[in-house]
């Protein structure tokens, strides 16, 4: 019995969340669909490990797009309709800000919000208000048009907002408010999700990030980000999806300006009228398209012409006391000296120090996260790509080590507490981790920067002009919704929609 089918309707080449959820769209509307996952596991980084016995989520934060289980948002709605079972536990806050003069939790919904700013900065409770329902409008604005395209002038009619800011940077537009530094402070922690500063980063993407985090709240599965994709692969399959673990694709075949299938590391030649590959566009064009001249030159420009956005730099431990012991009392928490976020976006260039952390503890939102008398706390920088790559192997464990033990520093001068003192298990996650695990390029988990030159307005433009091989998609975070858990799996639908798309218009034709 031959191990792959003669054929297949597409190849998915990855089985992490974005790929699994091009396979389930497709698997869905009736196709045949093989996954090929260089693991021995589904998930990407959305995965999990096992440290001294106790298992430690590996990567997720929270997850956005989830809702309500009445009120579903677009990322909820479709493990909904896919028969996708997950226990989601809702974060209990967006975050705490620890900056210059200002300790303050804050709390999802757009009025809790503008009033908990307007506790800290009397007299901005309106503006701040204004502000984030602007935040919400773009947001069903960029919800409805991924979907369902327009022209400019009708978008002019039904998306007036988003028509009108898309052309500015979120700098350009808070400046517009008038509110006050302390204010805009607290409107800001959430900028490093999606890495670039407030003078450069469009405002499309921050109101689309402080609509879905703050309107609505965030969202964890209870068994951690492993439960999301091991569900995912499970529903999958039952729904007629062939999944092949450590199945590393080395190989697009091309013929004729159309791809035909793939070649894995152990020689195997795999035909398909259809690929969606999760790898990133860099490696894509550079090393597996066959033959080589089958690469467009508009596609290495492409490439060329994108810049990468962050990595990741985690200290993930087990601490040996309940969070309270430990004076750890927000599940998630912002730590900074400055929120001028393009002097901090530029020290994300480096190999730090770095004075912007993120600090996460689970078991605040999810009690079952570790065993009775411990906790889960892990601390995280995204830095750019640029830096890490400078690092000789030799200075490797050296340079790791002094990252992680300043990061652990700065947050136990914040705590009042040597957590050095309290370890359990540590592991330290850098964008060489990233890279290895992941094969993500240059380790970077977070695709192309958002810039006012290269973002989602701009890339929805410009999609189909970069569609260089015919039958080929991509999907992941260096796709047009951008980064995140949430943004892959909408990356993933995009794909095999694309795909389907094409198909019907194939069959029509004939």
């Amino acid at each position: 019995m031959k191990f792959y089918k003669d054929h297949y309707d597409v190849i998915v080449i990855g089985g992490a969340l974005a790929g699994l959820s091009a396979a389930l769209m497709l698997a869905d509307k009736g196709k045949d669909v093989l996954v090929l996952e260089r693991h021995n596991l589904p998930g990407g980084i959305a995965s999990s490990f096992v440290r001294g016995g106790i298992e430690i989520e590996a990567a997720l934060h929270e997850m956005m797009s989830i809702g309500e289980k009445d009120n579903r948002l677009k990322v909820g709605k479709f493990f909904d309709d896919m028969g996708v079972d997950i226990d989601w536990l809702k974060v209990p806050e967006a975050y705490h800000a620890s900056l210059p003069g200002i300790e303050k939790t804050m709390h999802p919904g757009l009025e809790t919000f503008a009033r908990e700013v307007d506790e800290e900065v009397p007299g901005t409770y309106d503006k701040v208000l204004s502000l984030l329902k602007l935040c919400d409008t773009v947001f069903n604005s960029v919800n409805e048009l991924s979907i369902h395209p327009m022209s400019k002038a009708k978008m002019l009619i039904k998306h007036e907002a988003f028509v009108k800011t898309a052309g500015y940077s979120t700098k350009e537009v808070l400046d517009t408010f008038d509110l006050p530094q302390k204010a805009l402070d607290l409107l800001a922690p959430y900028w490093i999700y999606v890495g670039s500063g407030f003078s450069e980063l469009p405002f499309t993407i921050f109101a689309v990030l402080m609509a879905d985090y703050i309107g609505y709240g965030s969202y964890i599965p209870h068994k951690f980000s492993h439960e999301m994709s091991l569900k995912m692969a499970e529903r999958a399959e039952a729904m007629g999806v062939q999944i092949e673990y450590r199945q590393q694709v080395d190989k697009i075949l091309v013929k004729d300006g159309r791809v035909y299938g793939v070649k894995t590391a152990r020689g195997d030649e795999i035909h398909a009228d259809y690929v969606i590959s999760s790898a990133y566009p860099n490696k894509v064009y550079t090393s597996m398209i066959e033959p080589k001249s089958a690469v467009p030159a508009g596609a290495i420009k492409m490439v060329n012409g994108r810049r990468l956005s962050l990595t990741a730099f985690s200290v993930i431990m087990i601490l040996d006391k309940p969070a309270e012991e430990l004076g750890i009392k927000d599940y998630s928490v912002f730590r900074g000296e400055t929120m001028d976020t393009d002097k901090l976006y530029a020290e994300l260039k480096g190999l730090g120090p770095y004075h912007y952390l993120t600090c996460i503890c689970h078991n605040l939102a999810n009690p079952d996260a570790t065993p009775a008398g411990t906790c889960s706390y892990s601390i995280t920088t995204l830095p750019r790509v640029d830096g890490w790559k400078t690092v000789k192997a030799e200075d490797y464990d050296k340079v790791r080590r002094e990252v992680a033990k300043q990061m652990i520093d700065y947050m136990s001068a914040y705590l009042g507490v040597n957590l050095l003192d309290h370890i359990l298990e540590i592991v330290i996650e850098t964008p060489m981790t990233v890279n290895r695990y992941t094969n993500a390029w240059n380790g970077c988990i977070y695709g192309y920067a958002h810039t006012m030159e290269d973002h989602i307005v701009a890339r929805l433009q410009t999609a189909e002009a970069e569609s260089f091989i015919k039958g080929l998609e991509f999907s992941g975070a260096h796709q047009i919704s951008g980064d995140g858990m949430g943004p892959a799996v909408t990356n993933g639908r995009k794909a095999a929609k694309n795909v389907l798309d094409a198909m019907a218009k194939e069959a029509k034709g004939k």
